[in-house]
């Protein structure tokens, strides 16, 4: 898919994540674990330096922990297909292999926004009532891409899968979920972890902009190999422009959501 293409499906795609947040997980009703027995992350290990609770249960630990189960399967056909691309019968597996080897190609930040670019080109922004017909469903990347659309969340699955596969350490990979304080959406972006410096890989542009340059969001969940966490009342994003990288981004006119 060409890149004007992708901006103009972007565009389309408007109210992809929404409130879809809300729907079956709602995020309100996530419980951390009691103090006493709940695991305080270090202000240092998060992306946006901020402390977090291990959730205990709740609607996104279940959404995430369903995730997990069906990743068990799907990393048993990417072995599969790897090593016999000839027998693969998985055309959704040879995708991720082929965004993961060009990856590898690559070295350092190039690594990282090679798989940010990859993964936002081949997926069509669609939303899951439009796709499955309920809110809040959380998909596997080959079943994303087999599907070829998905909306914010399954981006960012996709990307902390890749990001893993191409050798970036478990610590230095997230799922980051962010309260839109001006849109009053909720959207989900995977973050990477390079030289000591959080990068959010978001479907919404190609360039990737560090934690301290995002704006107008309230981190509220994060996730890593070990499960969900939730930030310890996350403070407001500064209101000011957007400080990106020097990598090409989406035209000014896409929508600033999904």
């Amino acid at each position: 898919m060409g890149f004007s293409v992708y901006s103009r499906a972007l565009r389309a795609g408007i109210v992809v994540c929404g409130l879809a947040w809300f729907g079956p997980a709602n995020l309100r009703a996530e419980t951390p674990e009691r103090p006493a027995s709940a695991v305080l992350v270090q202000r240092s290990s998060q992306p946006f330096g901020l402390p977090a609770f291990s959730l205990a249960g709740g609607g996104l630990r279940d959404k995430w922990l369903g995730v997990q189960r069906r990743l068990d399967d799907e990393m048993v056909q990417l072995a599969l297909c790897e090593g016999d691309r000839d027998g693969c019968v998985s055309p959704a597996a040879l995708k991720f292999l082929d965004i993961v080897e060009a990856a590898r190609l690559r070295d350092g930040r190039a690594r990282l926004g090679e798989i940010n670019r990859a993964v936002n080109l081949a997926i069509r922004p669609i939303s899951d009532i439009a796709q499955h017909g309920q809110i809040d469903v959380w998909t596997s990347p080959l079943a994303t891409l087999a599907r070829g659309g998905g909306d914010c969340e399954d981006y960012a699955i996709a990307k902390f899968v890749a990001l893993r596969r191409v050798g970036i350490a478990a610590e230095d990979v997230r799922i980051v979920v962010m309260h839109d304080t001006i849109h009053g959406e909720d959207h989900a972006v995977a973050a990477a972890r390079l030289d000591g410096r959080w990068l959010t890989l978001d479907n919404r542009r190609m360039a990737m902009v560090e934690d301290s340059d995002v704006r107008n969001f309230r981190p509220t969940f994060v996730i890593d190999q070990h499960g969900v966490m939730r930030y310890a009342d996350p403070p407001l994003l500064a209101e000011a422009p957007i400080v990106v990288s020097s990598l090409p981004d989406l035209p000014a006119t896409a929508a600033p959501t999904d």
